[in-house]
């Protein structure tokens, strides 16, 4: 009997490329030969890219391809074409039906048989995928669920033996469901259509040339079937990497982490050794894969590496290239630049291979700089494409009552119209928004705010008419359940009138890749809902999340560049690119993690006969080798991500000592990619920032001007001009939290209204109680946060005792007091007239005559020396009006204090200016210095600049970002 037909690609060689060579060569005087093969590849992917390898050696000829075919997709029609009866096999039950039973399933925990441990719905979702991940491993192995009892001895923690009895429950349950809908599972059918396949070609051989090429037989039906193929008389198994040099000890000692492992393992059903298999014709072994299996070594002969020729690995060196980057950030934009400069050569091409999606979306999104839309093989969520995000935001703003921030997020979606022309249904949302949502300080619900406008208000009609379109959709929502059928019905009837124009034009929601994806999922889900019972409504955004993340989206071929792409390691296997770009290789990623098992522990795995972490680590291992040996390979990863230190990939590690050992260190490339991408960003040139200095004229610039912003016209005069002149004013936050600011109106507030009561002779004797009645009604119809009411309320009763007191004491003086009184004064010019107003928080007529006026603060004081300097004037302002000057009602006369009043966790009073001659100085002082601002900034030739006096700049100001401060100003300025 002859051995079978098993040849070997080495893996330094183009797998795809050295193949169809081969096949072209070998026919090359009869074409139609080619044409009547049939070549068994591992994925669609890898029939794709030995398909153009195909017509990358037909040196542009016509040819006839043979059939290729994935061997994961192996259905009856092929096998019908070698037997006289027709074969039939269940369907597999579709994978959303299986998800949606299985959680069916699990939500029927018995709690009170499993320590109450009964999932909810989101859950249920995550542990139904992991338990149809063990369904398929399990038959995906030939295995089955029997003897599960055995499996978790007495001495295991207690849940073990609960997740073992639901596993019973389930094996009773589960294929009778099956059976009922006439499914089977996919993995257990695709198993069946193998070994059928394997048994009609071992009965009746096939009169054709059948190749399997590229797999490792990682799976035991295609092991089987390859074994089957690899004995018949036209077959052939081609491996891929057979390393055929490996000394006995090194063979003797390989384990499941080996790349080899999988590849002796199939030799050992076709009781084979390494050297009885063929080198593919025109293939050879290169310096590169004595390099993959010296750094590959068993642990046991890894001390041959001392004695390694260093000759041996220099030989292999060039062509990689290795990029140890200090972020995330730097990995990605590296990589974007290598892979745009492939572009610089025609006809080159270039791969990223990773397992880290977030290093893969950086990547992708660093290349739109360069305009390049690339192909990413994992695709995008669909939850995170536009329809995805909308269908979600539409769900969860019903269900958390219209509240502000996600509501605003659904009707800003760009497929939101509302019956509206695009640019007016934008302009209603952002007049809504600013006038409507930005009024106030707490804003629970946007529905509560509504009811608060007048019934012919135009924003309130317009909001209604939102409502009335979505009603359907909320009033089911309030149900306590109901069915998932229902709510997607109603809720994508709902989201298509919300999406139509005001032409009421058919929605445009599905018309891209990911909208066409989207309404099959819908309809997919439809239909496999009534395999779940109703769920309440409040549950609806998790079942869709849960399930719409694990669909992909893909772009569509003609928006992807033709050359770049990215690849997992999976898809990745058998493909060709020029240069391939091996990134984000740090443990973890490359190879993955163990994860954990939400269904089986290590040891009930090893005892059922599933394969462990070790095998899985073994055919990455070897996909990690198969690239590693391309003609260029470049190999990135990141030290450090999110401050955490990394771990290089066990791979890396066993390369550098490897390097080490032979001294060759200094002959691994690292290329200058990091430095050109550092550059990348930096200007060919600088240009030194100035200060901003703008002049509008006389007639643009005001002549009015509060106290406030004459303080702000000496600090930084750049603020005036833009609120005053240019008219900019902040927006309020949306739902903000109620700030120290607003605390010290509300404070202002009450002692007004107090006042005002209590304008002159002595006070009540309850006047503690009546002044703190007063203050939590006032304090009650704006807070409704208690926490919030806590912290203010136990601030706000010490500076009330304290005030009570102080009146008190005061009172034995006092005249009369007014509160919150407006005043002016108006300063003739040589060129007009300037007027300045102000509104004090108190004054006094004491019974000597005098004036005393206060200013309450409920924050830091200012210091002496900033109210001298002008800084802070308000107070000798104040005494400028009240003696030159106008207050409603007010004698002008003396003033003989000037008191800050500070209102705060310990209140005290402070004076600035406590004695006649003292206040006349300051007034005399003030009012020159005011006469002098104002003719200043009344010449159209004063710039208003920004923060003129760095140690005397605001704190705080809405308009530092526009003056651009940080540009032309550096921080040491700032400090000083």
């Amino acid at each position: 009997m002859s051995l079978p037909s098993v040849f070997t690609i080495p893996m330094s060689e183009s797998f795809v490329d050295t193949l169809a060579n081969g096949l072209i060569t070998e026919t090359i005087d009869n074409q139609l030969k080619l044409s009547s093969m049939l070549i068994l590849l591992p994925t669609k992917r890898s029939c794709r890219a030995l398909r153009e390898a195909f017509i990358r050696y037909s040196s542009g000829k016509s040819l006839l391809l043979p059939r290729m075919r994935p061997l994961g997709d192996i259905d009856e029609e092929e096998l019908v074409l070698f037997n006289d009866n027709n074969i039939t096999l269940p369907q597999a039950v579709p994978e959303l039906h299986r998800r949606l039973l299985l959680t069916n399933l699990i939500l029927k925990i018995n709690s009170k048989h499993y320590n109450n441990l009964t999932p909810n719905l989101e859950q249920a979702i995550y542990l139904a995928g992991e338990l149809g991940q063990l369904i398929d491993q399990i038959y995906t192995e030939g295995l089955d669920f029997n003897n599960l009892s055995d499996l978790v001895p007495d001495d295991y923690a207690a849940h073990w033996q609960i997740t073992i009895d639901f596993l019973n429950i389930l094996t009773d349950h589960w294929s009778a469901i099956l059976e009922e809908n006439g499914w089977i599972e996919a993995s257990l059918r695709r198993n069946r259509l193998i070994e059928l396949q394997a048994e009609q070609w071992q009965i009746k051989q096939p009169n054709f040339p059948i190749l399997a090429a590229g797999s490792t037989g990682s799976i035991p039906a295609t092991a089987h079937l390859l074994s089957v193929i690899a004995c018949l008389p036209q077959g052939r198994l081609v491996l891929p990497g057979l390393d055929q040099t490996m000394d006995p000890i090194s063979i003797a000692n390989i384990d499941s982490t080996h790349p080899q492992s999988g590849l002796y393992h199939m030799l050992k059903l076709l009781n084979l050794t390494p050297d009885q298999v063929i080198l593919w014709p025109g293939s050879k072994v290169g310096p590169r894969d004595n390099l993959i299996r010296e750094t590959m070594r068993p642990i046991i002969t890894t001390d041959s590496w001392v004695h390694l020729d260093p000759v041996i690995v220099k030989s292999a060196l060039p062509g990689i290239t290795r990029i140890d980057c200090q972020s995330l950030n730097e990995e990605a934009g590296t990589i974007a630049l290598i892979m745009r400069e492939t572009l610089e050569k025609p006809d080159r091409t270039a791969a990223l291979v990773t397992r880290d999606r977030d290093l893969a979306r950086r990547v992708s999104s660093d290349l739109h700089r360069y305009g390049i839309e690339i192909n990413d093989s994992a695709g995008t969520p669909l939850s995170l494409t536009s329809i995805g995000a909308l269908l979600i935001l539409f769900a969860q703003m019903v269900v958390d009552n219209f509240s502000i921030h996600i509501t605003l997020a659904t009707l800003k979606h760009p497929l939101i119209l509302g019956g509206l022309p695009s640019g007016v249904f934008r302009s209603r949302v952002c007049q809504f928004e600013q006038q409507i949502l930005r009024s106030s300080i707490i804003t629970p619900s946007i529905t509560e705010i509504i009811m608060t406008l007048n019934s012919k208000s135009e924003l309130r009609i317009w909001f209604e008419n939102l409502l009335e379109t979505i009603k359907n959709f909320v009033t089911l929502m309030k149900k306590p359940s109901a069915s998932v059928c229902d709510l997607l019905n109603t809720h994508i009837s709902c989201i298509e009138r919300l999406a139509r124009d005001e032409h009421q034009t058919k929605t445009t929601l599905w018309n891209n890749d990911a909208g066409k994806l989207a309404i099959n999922f819908i309809n997919d889900l439809t239909q496999a809902s009534v395999n779940l019972p109703p769920i309440a409504p409040c549950n609806y955004p998790k079942l869709l999340i849960a399930l719409m993340r694990e669909i992909a989206v893909h772009s569509s071929c003609g928006e992807a560049h033709p050359r770049l792409s990215i690849f997992g390691p999976l898809e990745a296997r058998l493909q060709h690119a020029d240069r391939l770009i091996l990134g984000g290789l740090n443990e973890d990623s490359w190879p993955p993690s163990n994860g954990s098992d939400s269904w089986m522990s290590i040891s009930m795995r090893k005892k059922i006969g599933l394969s462990l972490s070790e095998r899985r680590i073994g055919l990455s291992a070897h996909d990690f080798s198969q690239m590693f040996a391309s003609p260029e390979v470049i190999l990135t990863r990141t030290t450090r991500i999110n401050g955490i230190q990394t771990v290089p990939s066990r791979w890396l590690l066993r390369l550098d000592t490897v390097l080490q050992a032979t001294k060759c260190t200094d002959s691994l490339s690292h290329g200058n990619w990091k430095y050109w991408q550092k550059i990348r960003d930096l200007p060919t040139h600088f240009i030194k920032s100035e200060a901003p200095a703008p002049a509008p004229p006389r007639t643009a610039r005001p002549h009015k001007l509060s106290v406030t912003n004459i303080e702000t016209l000496r600090r930084d005069p750049y603020a005036v001009y833009a609120r005053k002149i240019l008219n900019l004013y902040p927006l309020n936050p949306i739902n903000t939290n109620f700030s120290v600011i607003d605390y010290g109106n509300l404070v202002h507030k009450i002692f007004d209204i107090f006042l005002k009561t209590h304008s002159h002779d002595l006070l009540p004797l309850n006047a503690l109680d009546e002044l703190l009645s007063l203050a939590h009604k006032n304090f009650t119809e704006i807070m409704n946060n208690t926490n919030l009411m806590v912290f203010w309320w136990s601030r706000f009763e010490k500076s009330a005792r304290w005030f009570i007191d102080k009146e008190n004491e005061r009172r034995k003086y006092l005249e009369k007091s007014w509160s919150e009184v407006n005043g002016s004064l108006e300063i003739i010019l040589p060129i007009g007239c300037f007027q300045i107003t102000a509104r004090v928080d108190r004054i006094d007529l004491m019974k000597d005559g005098t004036l005393i006026i206060i200013d309450y603060k409920t924050g830091a004081l200012p210091t002496k020396i900033e109210i001298e300097y002008g800084f802070s004037p308000q107070l000798p302002i104040e005494a400028v009006i009240a003696k030159y000057g106008s207050f409603p009602g007010i004698t002008a006369t003396d003033v003989s204090k000037l008191l800050y009043w500070q209102l705060s966790n310990d209140p005290n009073e402070k004076s600035f200016a406590s004695s006649t001659k003292e206040i006349d100085r300051l007034v005399s002082t003030t009012f020159s210095g005011l006469k002098e601002l104002i003719t200043l900034f009344d010449n159209e030739s004063t710039p208003y600049i920004a923060c003129p006096y760095r140690k005397r700049a605001p704190k705080f100001s809405d308009y530092l970002h526009l003056a651009r401060v940080k540009e032309w100003s550096s921080i040491e300025i700032n400090k000083k």
